[in-house]
């Protein structure tokens, strides 16, 4: 019986440490703000990852990043995936993630929304800030 209850015991932490490593988070919301296109690689590549696990993604490209949303414009090709930040952004969006662009980008770039890649929309301050203070996602900002 000694030898017993420390395995139990122990056997009991372990698993309640797998639960509550589980995580439980619906999704992850994406602020992109960089320029530089490995930054915005990592955005990407990691919300690919999260569509991948079932989960859901809100991203919200602002300032220089902004451009990525905007037909014509191109980003660079990257390695080890051999695609651009845009081409990863259109994968995204053909996998489900909700893609939005801030509402100062386009009247501050003197462009409207006729400019937008398809499944692209602007954001609403007030639902992105919800989505924000939503404690069942994961924030990330590049």
């Amino acid at each position: 019986m000694k030898k017993t209850l420390p395995i139990l015991l122990s056997s009991l932490v372990l698993s309640t440490s797998l639960f509550a490593n589980d995580n439980l988070a619906k999704g992850l919301n994406v602020v992109i703000t960089s320029k530089d296109a490995q930054t915005q690689m990592m955005g990407m590549v990691l919300s690919m990852m999260t569509l991948k696990q079932k989960k859901e993604v809100n991203m919200t490209l602002c300032s220089d990043a902004g451009d990525l949303a905007v037909k014509g414009i191109e980003s660079p090709i990257l390695k080890p995936q051999d695609k651009s930040p845009k081409m990863m952004l259109q994968a995204l969006i053909k996998q489900g993630a909700k893609v939005e662009v801030c509402p100062l980008y386009l009247p501050n770039t003197s462009k409207d929304e006729t400019v937008l890649l398809e499944g692209i929309s602007v954001a609403k301050p007030a639902e992105v800030a919800k989505k924000l203070l939503d404690k069942d996602y994961q924030n990330l900002s590049y």
